[in-house]
């Protein structure tokens, strides 16, 4: 449904869907409705957002989310159960009143946006931020990563760690070992496994290495300690609020 009182036509683009980009993806214009539905079949992490023009202004706005599609063969060897799991989303923040043009040549671009603020589970660079991702040592802590961003990549990295397993795209097929760092383009998503030491406390900082995002809001802190939240990434709880 798109208010009648809107001024813009808005869409809905899944990247998840395999469909009509003319038919199930065509904009909705102000009071008018669209409804489809389309069948999941491949498994992963996947952005969607607005995809109505200007489609860079509307997802530099924040016109997006996730959806996670779950392997129907359920968890294997290559996609072991984790013990926590957390959605961590990175997109643009712009100067108000930038246009859409400018925002199209990322000018006046002020920084990187963590579900939806800057530094938003970073309390060492925010005195404001009130939460953290939590783990207990030697758990294995699955992280949904999209980059939102609509001209940059993202060099996801855990400061004080390796990446134990990746999947492109969040696909169980799309595996890799052992990872520093890996580059997330604009508008894709990968699946990230990191294993805190055991038998010890510990801290990471889940970084896009592209130092100006990272000083500019791109910085999330997981604190591995025996007492950790029981909750957090635990029972659907994957997007701390």
């Amino acid at each position: 449904l798109n208010q009648k009182t809107n001024k813009n036509s808005h869409s809905m683009d899944f990247h998840a869907a395999v469909v009509d980009v003319l038919n199930e993806f065509a904009e909705v214009r102000p009071g008018d409705t669209k409804q489809f539905t389309f069948k999941a079949d491949h498994p992963g992490v996947f952005i969607y957002h607005c995809g109505a023009s200007s489609m860079a202004e509307h997802i530099s706005r924040g016109m997006y989310g996730v959806i996670i599609v779950d392997p129907k063969e359920g968890y294997s060897d290559a996609y072991p159960k984790p013990d926590r799991e957390y959605v961590l989303v990175h997109g643009d923040l712009f100067q108000d009143g930038t246009s859409a043009q400018d925002r199209a040549m990322n000018k006046q671009w002020v920084g990187t946006l963590v579900n939806g603020k800057l530094f938003h589970y970073d309390p060492v660079h925010d005195p404001n931020a009130a939460l953290t991702l939590e783990a207990k040592p030697g758990e294995r802590v699955r992280i949904f990563f999209v980059n939102a961003m609509i001209n940059e990549a993202a060099a996801f990295h855990p400061i004080a760690g390796i990446w134990d397993r990746v999947w492109d795209n969040g696909n169980p097929k799309n595996l890799r070992y052992s990872l520093q760092t890996a580059e997330v383009p604009p508008a894709h998503a990968m699946t990230f496994d990191i294993v805190p030491p055991a038998g010890r406390a510990t801290n990471n900082a889940i970084v896009d290495h592209r130092m100006k995002h990272a000083l500019n809001g791109a910085i999330s802190v997981l604190m591995n300690f025996k007492d950790a939240n029981p909750d957090k990434g635990k029972n659907g709880n994957l997007i701390l609020r």
